[in-house]
């Protein structure tokens, strides 16, 4: 019998060594692995145990003295349980691990939760999420699918589709995987959801080198992942998909390609699947004289890696969730920095940001039962919902909508707001620069352990909020007139949100071009599917976004899973093709409006958010629960299709 992939590897490690791994690890993510290895459910009815959980916190508040007490209580059980030849754990009740998660996370865990997160922890060993195996191998050998983009989203879907026996394409644009982590490799660059959550839940890596990695671990896991699964031969690299055409009479697609030399290809596919993302398209402004600048200018998803920024006077225009990273990682190199930023940005404590992940911590995750599955959970349950409930308008709030929409969101300020004024010191200045004018989690929040604001507290380095006028040949001018002087120009401007699947040309049926029919209000039914669009599927599509937890990698999973359901039922079915009905369309998002109108993205004192189009709408971020999202794309409904 094969033993379950999350039960650990055997090992003879020796007492001494397991007890040096224990000083390393979450203590109360250990007590779980306790739970799995004796079965006994009285080691969660002790004083030992979590007092709390937050964002980032894995020890649950517990005092360094109980931490130590459940290390010699493992100890010896752990020890025991070796010399026994490490057995795979039985399998617990579904009450002792609800019991175990409602310990772990200090709450009750509500009951509409539970099948999720069982999904999520694969205690069974079961990848619940897979696309089905195939009924009829012919049916589907007929059925090629192209997919756009060889990101996170890109990746899955072609071990999805490999998995059902779906013949695929992956058409890259890059010279290789990993989408935002293969393009954005500036200094700093790293995640900003813990890694042993920002990661497949079926593939999981016990060798994360950092809690929150950085761009170049980030992009090797995906192309591990890409060979570990054998879908490196499907991928086109260095081929960009122009449009796509939808052929009626033939139901299938026309995908255009550039080809690596320049030339034009066509591919032909019975459905097409965008992986494209939302942010993979820079932004540059357009700034007055900026064509006259004598010395190396680029975008920062462009980074010049030939360009020696030693001795340089560097300009950092931008300072948003890259230009927040890449300000200390370069401090020390250049004469001098200059930042200008349009907004400030609120920032969410997390002294762990920087941390390396310890060696105890990986022998846990390798060989403890089930270690890794529950420290997944720990770190998954405070981003689930609670930013969510922090971003929603209480219109029974009394204080400034402008400063705080809720009691809940003036918590979050003052908490965001004490990290700051800690960081700071004795400088009234630069605190009323970075302090946000909008309530907290108006715009993207960034993770934060002090290296920002102490960079911005160096004698070599300048924060300007002023607005820049223009650019000349060795300085960027601001609008009082001020000239500051530069040798280098970083545009960290951000990416071109709003223009979902830009710059493609996708025509559907009755030659209806998709971005001219979307313009700047991009939707998608479950942010999937759209009417006139036959078997067109968007990973990652309008209204997706997370600003509120999770990670979109879950999203992900969520999407792709219903996808594969669509695709096998429309090739077991012997449909041509499927899009969503009109109306059901129009429902969603006029649900989506409407529910985003109740949380603080949308409020009008949120300014210059690319959250928002230029009329100030909000259609790439995803309003609801996350509960919800999983629930409503188990499997796809084909009652909500036009079926041909």
């Amino acid at each position: 019998m094969t033993r379950n992939p999350w039960s650990g590897i055997p090992f003879d490690t020796p007492d001494d060594e397991i007890a040096a791994a224990l000083a390393d690890v979450s203590v109360p993510t250990l007590v779980m692995s306790l739970v799995h290895i004796t079965g006994d459910a009285e080691l969660l009815h002790g004083p030992l145990r979590p007092a709390g959980l937050f964002l980032n916190e894995v020890q649950g508040f517990m005092s360094p003295e109980d931490q130590q007490a459940v290390r010699d209580l493992a100890l010896p059980i752990i020890c025991d349980y070796r010399d026994r030849g490490c057995p795979e754990p039985a399998p617990l009740s579904a009450d002792l691990i609800l019991e175990m998660m409602e310990w772990l996370v200090c709450e009750p865990v509500p009951a509409e939760y539970v099948p999720m997160l069982l999904e999520e922890l694969e205690l069974d060993g079961r990848d619940s999420r897979r696309v089905a195996a195939p009924e009829s191998q012919a049916a589907r050998d007929a059925f090629h699918v192209v997919v756009i983009g060889c990101g996170q989203s890109g990746i899955l879907a072609g071990i999805r589709l490999a998995e059902a026996g779906i013949p695929f394409s992956i058409v890259e644009k890059n010279d290789g995987v990993g989408g935002t982590w293969y393009e954005n490799s500036y200094p700093g660059a790293r995640v900003d959801v813990g890694n042993h959550f920002y990661c497949y839940s079926f593939e999981p890596s016990n060798e994360w080198t950092e809690f929150f990695a950085q761009q170049p671990e980030l992009q090797a896991y995906f192309e591990r992942v890409v060979d570990r699964h054998g879908i490196r031969r499907r991928i086109r690299f260095g081929t960009e998909v122009v449009g796509a055409t939808w052929d009626d009479a033939t139901g299938t697609w026309d995908v255009e390609v550039r080809e690596p030399d320049g030339s034009t290809g066509h591919l032909e596919a019975r459905a097409v699947i965008s992986a494209v993302g939302q942010l993979n398209r820079p932004n540059v402004p357009s700034i007055p004289g900026q064509e006259s600048f004598a010395g190396p200018s680029f975008h920062s998803a462009r980074w010049d890696h030939d360009l020696d920024l030693a001795g340089k006077r560097v300009a950092m225009i931008g300072a948003g969730a890259s230009g927040f990273q890449i300000a200390p990682a370069i401090a020390d190199d250049v004469e001098h920095l200059t930042i200008f930023q349009r907004t400030a940005q609120w920032m969410f404590p997390n002294p762990a940001y920087h941390e390396a992940v310890g060696p105890g911590v990986r022998w846990a995750l390798e060989h403890l039962p089930f270690y890794g599955r529950w420290y997944r959970f720990l770190i998954f349950w405070p981003g689930c919902e609670k930013g969510l409930e922090a971003a929603r308008v209480d219109p029974d709030y009394r204080g400034d909508p402008s400063v705080a929409v809720s009691e809940l969101n003036e918590g979050a300020r003052l908490m965001f707001l004490d990290w700051i004024q800690s960081q700071i010191g004795d400088d009234p200045d630069l605190l009323a620069k970075v302090t946000p004018d909008y309530p907290a989690t108006g715009k993207r929040t960034l993770q934060d352990n002090g290296s920002w604001l102490r960079t911005l507290t160096r004698d070599d380095v300048d924060l300007v909020r002023t607005p820049i006028e223009r650019i000349e040949p060795d300085a960027v001018v601001t609008d009082d007139g001020e000239r500051h002087p530069a040798d280098v120009i970083v545009y960290a401007t951000g990416f071109q949100a709003s223009k979902a699947l830009y710059p493609m040309t996708i025509v559907g049926r009755d030659g209806t071009d998709l971005r001219q029919m979307w313009g700047e209000r991009p939707a998608a039914y479950l942010g999937i599917t759209v009417p006139g669009f036959p078997n067109l599927f968007c990973m990652y599509g309008p209204g997706t976004n997370l600003a509120h937890g999770g990670s979109l990698i879950l999203h992900s999973e969520c999407q792709m899973r219903y996808i594969g359901d669509a695709l096998d039922q429309i090739i077991d079915g012997g449909i041509t093709s499927i899009e969503p009905r009109r109306a059901r369309y129009e429902d969603w998002h006029a649900r989506c409006q409407a529910e985003l109108a109740t949380l603080v993205w949308a409020q009008p004192s949120v300014k210059h958010s690319f959250y928002k189009n230029s009329a100030g709408e909000i259609h790439g971020l995803s309003p609801w629960r996350l509960v919800d999202y999983w629930a409503w794309t188990r499997e796809a409904d084909l009652t909500d299709f036009v079926v041909r």
